[in-house]
């Protein structure tokens, strides 16, 4: 039997590579959108920064596709 520190860290890469799959789709969006080189830097460097705070704000306030 595996013990339970195995799941917790298993469960803890599965979140990781959410987070980055979920950061990279948001910085290709960030590129697309019809925001100013700027913008899109900052907008960037928020979700390079916190991660998955910075994912969530983006989807609620962030650039949009063109």
């Amino acid at each position: 039997l595996r013990n339970q520190q195995e799941y917790v860290m298993e469960i803890g890469g599965l979140l990781g590579l959410l987070i980055l799959a979920a950061d990279v789709w948001a910085i290709l969006n960030i590129f697309q959108s019809t925001a100013t080189t700027g913008t899109k830097a900052l907008w960037i460097v928020l979700v390079l920064a916190l991660p998955l705070i910075g994912v969530v704000i983006w989807y609620f306030a962030g650039p949009r596709e063109a």
